[in-house]
């Protein structure tokens, strides 16, 4: 089990490395395959803060719940903490602006909205239990958080997929909106119950 959970986890650095990387040309003048959607043209400067603030947050998280960092760089795992909440504040702000106008209408707008509230919902709670000194719930709302991050993951995965079965994308999007992070959060929730059993 701990192999598989350490296979899956190196799976999961590799797909936020490269998502967070590519992400990052939306920084770049002249933007080498622009997403086909109508935010890139009418909402260019939100979306490339939301690009740029999610894509630091995605290369960031995953290196905060190596306890062996944690343990032998305490003072990085903090400054590297202080950047993931930064860049998940400036990644929401501008993803509301993003949200309102996405593409295919209010359903596609209302997940990416939900999205956009969870995740800075479980990023503040995290930074409020690590300011009273409570690092079992900052590491659990940690994961809640990181969970809604690697949507920028699974909404790649998803939209891949029904570009490759050939779905109507005014069909396939709305549903994407709810579907890049709802299991993540399931699966987040899930993985701190098992823990929370493991040690009791």
């Amino acid at each position: 089990m701990r192999v598989i959970r350490g296979a899956g986890w190196a799976v999961l650095m590799v797909l936020a490395a490269a998502v967070g990387l590519y992400s990052l040309r939306y920084l770049l003048p002249h933007v080498p395959h622009p997403a086909r959607l109508t935010n890139v043209v009418t909402h260019r400067a939100a979306l490339t803060v939301h690009a740029a603030a999610a894509s630091i947050a995605l290369l960031i998280g995953p290196w905060q719940f190596l306890a062996g960092i944690r343990a032998r760089y305490p003072a990085v795992h903090r400054a590297a903490g202080r950047c993931y909440a930064l860049a998940v504040v400036a990644g929401w702000v501008a993803s509301v602006f993003v949200a309102v106008h996405a593409q295919t209408g209010m359903l596609a707008s209302a997940g990416f909205l939900m999205l956009g509230l969870c995740w800075i919902t479980a990023t503040s709670v995290a930074i409020w239990h690590i300011t009273r000194g409570d690092v079992p719930a900052h590491r659990r709302w940690m994961i809640r958080s990181f969970a809604l991050t690697a949507a920028a993951i699974t909404l790649r995965i998803y939209l891949a997929a029904a570009l490759a079965m050939n779905l109507d994308f005014l069909v396939a999007y709305p549903v994407i909106a709810w579907l890049c992070w709802v299991p993540n959060a399931v699966g987040a929730e899930v993985w701190i119950r098992m823990a929370l059993r493991r040690r009791a």
